[in-house]
């Protein structure tokens, strides 16, 4: 018990300590050798910002994933270290020199079956999600993939204000940290309240006026991708574990949709305006919900406090209906969802261009 609760502070003590200690110098070394973050016409800051503070969550995570080996039972550590190696790259990359779409998401998707290579992670059924039971090795597989890229995207596309990555990264790694600790699934349960602390470390200096840095892409990639990782193993908990905490394990889909509403809602919400603008699906607009926030008068925090409030909210919502009701049901509730969601902040958009 003692060595567990040490653990449990060290890790997220630890991962806060290593990136508050890193960041400045990452900084220093950014602005010296003059890689920092540019404005361009999308920027909503008018000056010029180190980036890559990313890079601190890598090298905390290496530490992290060392002080947890006790814990990691399904020995998954190996897996996670080359598969976020290659996250890291593709991040650090794009941060220096901009890459294509196409180079990302290949990367992306090696990184992703490096993960697969860990039994532990397989989805052999979907537990009776929409009356689906089992399913073949090779729907298993394209479900996994797309699921995790969708997430790794989604997550990187909401880096577009001050704290809205930190605080809302904070609200996902939270309710899944509490759900692995529900299920006893400790090693997941630290990793999640590291990221909380490297994420408090990070939104510090993300809001300061004289200390200000961005993630980039090293940093929300890597942010994205355990996200997408936890998702995953949230979707693999035997059944018996979520029915003795009164979840229904035919809404695993419903609830880690519910967790990650804010990200996945922007994502889906922007490419259906682009389609129907005619205009390319990575072509870069001001066209975000926080965006449109920022449009309507909100500050760069008050924005991202709501949709972080936003996302806590209706997770807890999603979570507790999933309880009582079958798939098909929740199923029609996340739908009319985003069907008022894409109705509200529609009406907020025409407020923007009254304005």
């Amino acid at each position: 018990m003692i060595n567990y609760s040490f653990t449990v502070l060290l890790s997220i003590l630890g991962s806060f300590v290593l990136v508050t200690i890193l960041i400045p110098k990452i900084s220093w070394i950014i602005t010296n050798r003059n890689l920092i973050h540019h404005p361009n016409l999308r920027s909503s800051h008018l000056s010029s910002i180190p980036a890559m503070a990313g890079i601190s969550f890598f090298l905390a995570l290496l530490f992290i994933l060392v002080v947890m080996q006790e814990w990691d039972v399904d020995a998954i550590s190996i897996n996670l270290i080359a598969s976020v190696g290659l996250i890291f790259a593709i991040g650090l990359k794009d941060d220096l020199v901009i890459s294509t779409p196409r180079a990302k998401i290949g990367g992306e998707i090696m990184a992703i079956c490096i993960l697969l290579f860990c039994k532990c992670l397989e989805v052999n059924s979907l537990n009776g999600f929409l009356g689906i039971y089992e399913i073949s090795n090779t729907v298993s597989y394209s479900i996994v993939i797309l699921m995790i890229l969708i997430i790794i995207n989604s997550y990187n596309l909401i880096d577009g204000i001050d704290g809205l990555a930190s605080i809302v990264g904070i609200v996902i790694f939270s309710i899944y940290s509490y759900l692995f600790y529900i299920t006893g699934l400790i090693f997941y349960f630290l990793l999640c309240i590291s990221f909380i602390g490297m994420l408090l470390a990070y939104l510090r200096y993300n809001l300061s006026k004289t200390e200000k840095v961005f993630m980039g892409d090293t940093g929300s990639l890597i942010m994205g991708f355990f996200i997408g990782f936890v998702s995953l193993k949230f979707l693999t908990i035997d059944t018996l574990p979520l029915e003795n905490i009164g979840l229904k394990p035919e809404n695993n889909f419903i609830v880690i949709i519910a967790i990650l509403i804010v990200p996945l809602f922007d994502t889906f919400r922007v490419i259906l305006v682009r389609l129907l603008n005619k205009k390319g699906l990575f072509k870069a607009d001001n066209n975000h919900i926080h965006h449109i926030l920022i449009g309507l008068g909100l500050t760069h925090f008050r924005a991202s406090l709501c949709l972080g409030f936003f996302n806590l909210l209706l997770t807890t919502v999603i979570i507790f209906l999933s309880t009582i009701f079958e798939s098909f049901f929740m199923m029609m509730m996340i739908l009319l969802c985003f069907l008022v969601l894409l109705g509200v902040f529609y009406f907020m958009k025409t407020k923007v261009i009254l304005k």
